[in-house]
């Protein structure tokens, strides 16, 4: 394995857009600056929003280019100060490692270009100052010409949600929908992955099976008491500020990352798994990777991928994701601090369960991939003998007609009990589908 190592150190030195500290950075100066606040997604500052914020986004690139740009250069083209001069040239291998960060189009076309092709188009060599002959940029020229022509992502989250297509999957109901953002750029992005966000879905539960979200990038953001269904092959997910909540994904053929949530599941087949400032979630997934735990999480759970739905071996397939290797159980902690005690855990057997995903598809998956560890299976044989036991005895247990009738009624009034106690009615309520578009809404 190999990374490149301009590619490696742009991408080091972006993480201070996301540093909080009561200090001031090292080098430069912490992002969001408090003296250039501006409105998030929801007219809030930056500093709440800084994960979501394509305007300061470029507003960091912007004060921070020079910087970058000198990273980049090779140790000739420094001074002993380790700056650049006007006699600086930027190598062709330094704009293609910017290309991880900036990309762009000709004549306002939809067709979009990574920055070292644009940089090598004939009628932009007099403004970034490209020498044929030295194969190389005049750092002074190609700075400028990046200044004048930077702008902010137009396909972008803050774009998505102000331009992009509103979606409605959820039964509407009565003032839990008033503040809810769900929006997927296919209208306005070009032929690359398409975006979906869907932010602030409050006691809701939405379920989707469609191209739309087919290869989507997907943003689930402040999202409280929900139960979220996204079965369909995607590209990437991050869960930010979800409270309370379940998410059951289709395979996603890159990264889930989940941050800044409490007592959440997520159920997925995935390449990666990234944990970051998480607190009581539980984790049931497939991955060839070992999950990676960052800073500031606790009290999590691991499981087995313990579900299935009819064309789950399908999109595996579509994404390149197989049954093995999965390393659900080994668990990375890359980012062990002071102090701490054991922050992960994998889920005993006695608390697991099997989940069904209810929904009506057509599809050949019947199980779930793989099938579980040998412990997780057998404490579920053990549970079904328990329910077989019990249901022999009431067999046997020679009841009258009305006998029969009364102690039914009591089983219904301890399952309800059961189920408000422990907020799964509103699951079950929330599954039936309206009158009128119940298709839509069950995806």
């Amino acid at each position: 394995l190999s990374v490149d190592t301009l590619q490696f150190l742009l991408f080091l030195y972006v993480q201070q857009v996301n540093k909080v500290s009561l200090r001031r950075s090292l080098v430069g100066e912490e992002w969001p600056s408090p003296r250039t606040k501006s409105p998030g997604l929801t007219g809030k500052s930056a500093g709440e929003n800084k994960n979501w914020n394509d305007q300061d986004h470029c507003a960091f690139v912007q004060s921070h280019l020079l910087d970058m740009l000198e990273l980049l250069l090779e140790p000739e083209q420094l001074t002993a100060s380790s700056h650049s001069t006007h006699r600086s040239l930027v190598s062709y291998e330094a704009v293609c490692a910017l290309s991880f960060l900036i990309e762009g189009t000709v004549n306002q076309s939809r067709t979009v270009h990574p920055l070292h092709e644009l940089a090598l188009w004939q009628p932009c060599h007099g403004q970034n100052g490209y020498s044929k002959v030295s194969r190389a940029f005049s750092f002074l020229k190609l700075e400028s010409w990046l200044r004048s022509c930077l702008t902010t992502n137009p396909f972008g989250m803050t774009a998505c949600l102000t331009s992009g297509k509103k979606l409605a999957w959820a039964q509407q109901v009565e003032g839990t929908t008033r503040r809810a953002k769900i929006a997927c750029s296919t209208q306005v992005v070009p032929e690359v992955f398409p975006m979906v966000i869907m932010s602030q879905v409050y006691k809701q539960t939405l379920a989707k099976s469609s191209d739309t979200l087919v290869g989507a990038h997907v943003r689930i953001h402040r999202c409280n008491e929900s139960f979220i269904y996204l079965l369909s092959p995607l590209r990437s997910v991050t869960i930010e500020k979800c409270r309370n909540s379940t998410v059951v994904l289709g395979p996603v053929q890159a990264s889930v990352h989940v941050h800044s949530c409490d007592n959440v599941k997520v159920i997925v087949v995935c390449h990666r798994l990234c944990l970051s400032s998480t607190a009581g979630c539980t984790f049931y997934i497939l991955t060839p990777t070992q999950p990676l735990i960052l800073s500031g999480n606790q009290a999590v759970s691991f499981a087995p991928f313990h579900t299935h739905y009819p064309m789950l071996e399908d999109h595996m397939a579509q994404v390149g994701l197989a049954t093995l290797p999965n390393y659900w159980d080994s668990p990375m902690l890359v980012c062990k601090e002071s102090g701490e005690t054991s922050v992960f855990r994998l889920l005993p057997p006695s608390d697991f369960y099997t989940f069904v995903i209810p929904f009506e598809m057509e599809g050949d998956t019947m199980e779930t991939p793989g099938g579980l560890p040998h412990a997780y299976q057998k404490a579920l044989r053990q549970r079904e003998q328990k329910v077989q036991i019990w249901q022999k005895a009431v067999k046997e247990a020679g009841l009258t007609k009305d006998q029969k009738k009364e102690f039914q009624m009591l089983v219904e009034d301890k399952f309800y009990e059961w189920l408000v106690q422990t907020g799964n009615r509103q699951q079950l309520d929330s599954l039936v589908p309206p009158a009128v578009g119940s298709k839509q809404a069950a995806g």
